[in-house]
């Protein structure tokens, strides 16, 4: 399997050490990886167009820092997975805020690089894509779960709630589950199934998903919290 890395760092040593680091990995893993380099975050950024299955991240870059570079990134692509790499671990806890899978401390080791690269992985096993059919009325349309960010049910009906817009089918949510039971989903109450890869924050009893409130109730608040972390933690 062949995965499209992004290596952003200022550091010429440094750039070539993740380099060396990934070749060996894939050698291990028996996987290959495509690198790109670059020197800064605003170079990434203007050739960012989803197009990388991972991002490994300094956070103290010229121009544009780390962080705030992940938080345009987040704006195009919700799901790539991004590792920071620094020397300030003080501040890479925010990393989590962005959706960052984990951070490296510098000097970077090996053996912490290969077990970091070992949940993400694990990570790209969750993130496996699918169509799924829906019924419109007398007409069927296919979706792409990786586009759905919210299911919603209302009386008879479900809503696709997904990047290209809103679809109605008549179905119960309970089959939708189990159509996405292999996905990263989950329910926050009774009437929405969320994409996890969609959610940006979680505020007392309401989920942002992609910018919009839902409520969680309070007998799925700890099931949909277990399964965020879990998706977040790669497993």
């Amino acid at each position: 399997m062949v995965f499209r890395a992004g290596v952003v760092e200022d550091n010429k040593e440094s750039r070539e050490l993740l380099c060396g680091y990934l070749e060996k990995f894939g050698k291990e893993r028996n996987c290959d990886f495509n690198v790109a380099c670059y020197g800064d975050a605003l170079e990434f950024l203007d050739e960012f167009s989803g197009n990388f299955d991972i991002i490994f991240m300094d956070i103290e870059l010229p121009h544009l820092n780390g962080m705030d570079a992940v938080k345009k990134i987040r704006e195009r692509d919700k799901s790539v997975i991004v590792i920071f790499v620094t020397n300030m671990a003080q501040y890479a806890v925010k990393g989590y805020e962005v959706n960052a899978l984990d951070f490296i401390v510098k000097p970077v080791q090996y053996d912490g690089f290969a077990m970091k690269m070992d949940r993400a992985l694990e990570r790209f096993k969750t993130m496996r894509d699918k169509d799924i059919w829906i019924t419109e009325r007398n007409n069927k349309r296919r979706l792409r779960a990786s586009d759905i960010k919210y299911v919603e049910v209302e009386h008879h009906s479900v809503i696709y709630h997904t990047t290209e817009g809103n679809y109605t089918a008549y179905d119960q949510l309970q089959n939708v589950c189990v159509a996405l039971a292999d996905l990263p989903f989950a329910l926050c109450n009774r009437c929405f199934l969320v994409n996890l890869r969609y959610v940006t924050a979680i505020e007392e009893f309401s989920v942002i998903v992609d910018g919009e409130p839902l409520q969680i109730s309070r007998n799925k608040k700890k099931s949909f919290l277990t399964a965020l972390n879990e998706y977040l933690g790669g497993r």
